[in-house]
């Protein structure tokens, strides 16, 4: 067998999320092994094998097929499967449906898993992370550049909460060049009040709908949101991402997840950044983790 030595990760879940995520992972060089494990063995070994023969253009690695005992030694794993989403149907929705299905992953990565990167695995809660509302930010600094014509990269903002219906922008720690958003706005001459905020968050919370009935699903924004996630694990670039994360006194809440701006790096998550926010922000946050707690109970005994 063929095998390197250097990073190995491994995704659960060759769907189209978990394989698009894989070809995201290939095209940059993110680690010297990754593996694909699913229920459904030959789509997995099928992604594998079209991934690895575009290596020639781009670099080696290992990339394979494999069961859950392949995720031993992994630095990284990357909970892709589930079931996904419908049209009209909310994330809370999905999530009940979900949780079964995340508890066999869960049981079955810890029968052989001896690494440490959560309740239900043991594992330390900075060690144990969600994609959270890192895409929304992504899309909503899209939306912002747009209507400002400037590039994204310039635009730096933030979406808290939830990665469902009770998501916010928090507007009073959205920067383009340095320069407050409205700021910045004022000084190009765009005009910039609360029906264009109001706007661009609810363009930003209805994105992954939109997709989904355009085009059925949502899965290349993710896999590069995954993507820049690993590289912020493996290589410890100490990055400020908006993640799922178990918060702890900050915001003066405990014991629930949510979706904050953490700074990440080897350990997962090195420090929750705990921001200054306005009163509405707050208050908006609040209604998050109400949100939050009403569906860990609805899912209790699952």
């Amino acid at each position: 067998m063929y095998k390197q030595e250097g990073t190995k990760v491994a995704i659960i879940g060759a769907g189209a999320v978990g394989s698009t995520t894989a070809f995201a992972i290939a095209m940059q060089q993110l680690c010297s092994e990754l593996v694909l494990i699913d229920v459904n063995k030959e789509k997995a070994l099928g992604e594998a094998l079209d991934i690895s023969h575009g290596l020639p253009f781009i670099g080696d690695m290992y990339i394979h097929a494999g069961d859950y005992s392949d995720v031993k030694d992994a630095d990284c794993i990357i909970i892709t499967a589930g079931i996904p989403r419908k049209e009209g149907e909310t994330r809370l929705d999905l999530a009940k449906k979900n949780v079964k299905l995340a508890h066999t992953i869960t049981d079955s990565i810890m029968e052989h898993y001896n690494k440490g990167v959560a309740e239900w695995s043991g594992l330390p809660s900075n060690r144990i992370i969600g994609s959270g509302t890192n895409l929304d930010s992504a899309r909503f600094r899209v939306l912002i550049s747009r209507k400002l014509g400037v590039d994204v990269r310039n635009v730096h903002g933030y979406i808290l909460g939830e990665h469902g219906e009770t998501q916010f922008p928090a507007w009073s720690h959205t920067h383009v060049a340095g320069m407050s958003i409205d700021e910045y706005a004022e000084a190009i001459g765009v005009p910039f009040g609360q029906d264009v905020k109001d706007e661009i968050a609810q363009k930003t919370k209805s994105s992954g709908a939109e997709i989904i009935k355009l085009k059925g699903a949502t899965f290349n924004g993710i896999a590069v949101s995954a993507a820049t996630l690993l590289r912020s694990i493996t290589e410890d670039e100490h990055t400020i991402r908006t993640v799922s994360t178990r918060l702890n006194g900050e915001y003066g809440i405990s014991g629930v997840t949510l979706d904050v701006p953490a700074l990440i790096g080897a350990n997962g998550v090195d420090k929750i950044i705990d921001m200054r926010l306005t009163d509405e922000e707050y208050e908006l946050l609040k209604k998050s983790e109400a949100n939050m707690r009403e569906a860990i109970a609805s899912v209790e005994g699952l």
